[in-house]
């Protein structure tokens, strides 16, 4: 990977980690789902509310885990507030994809913004699963799915 991309990599991994952004509960959530990682104990709540034409109007999570996990789910909501489940859809496959190496450094970092960084997790396959437990417990949320998901 290249070096400015494990500076910024750190950068912000750190940041969201130490203040992430959208970490509350939402009262009159539409939609929810819980996740867990039992590999490091990440335990993650996605909240969302959805309207009427499949537009995430607001989007939150609660829980606690390692700064991945934790920066991860923080980058999510700030990425998906406002844009339609279908979107959502895209980017957790695309996120998905770079996060597990099927994109090779075949990927701009343009199109992924700051979701860029976390192609530093697939030098550590441990590591995938933290930086991907809010995503796929996004994915139940969306569906209305209501088992908790785990990344084992």
């Amino acid at each position: 990977m290249q070096q400015e991309l494990r500076e910024l990599y750190q950068q912000v991994i750190l940041d969201h980690n130490k203040a992430p952004r959208n970490f509350r509960k939402i009262e009159n959530a539409t939609n929810h789902a819980e996740g867990h990682n039992p590999l490091c104990g990440d335990n993650v709540t996605i909240y969302l509310v959805i309207d009427e034409n499949n537009v995430i109007k607001d989007i939150a999570f609660q829980g606690s885990g390692c700064a991945i996990s934790k920066a991860s789910a923080s980058l999510m909501t700030s990425m998906l507030k406002g844009k339609t489940v279908e979107e959502a859809e895209k980017l957790f496959h695309k996120f998905h994809d770079l996060v597990t190496d099927k994109l090779g450094d075949n990927f701009s970092v343009d199109e992924f913004g700051k979701l860029a960084v976390f192609a530093g997790v697939r030098e550590f396959p441990a590591r995938v699963k933290c930086a991907s437990l809010a995503w796929h417990t996004l994915m139940n949320a969306l569906h209305g799915k209501n088992e908790s998901v785990s990344t084992e």
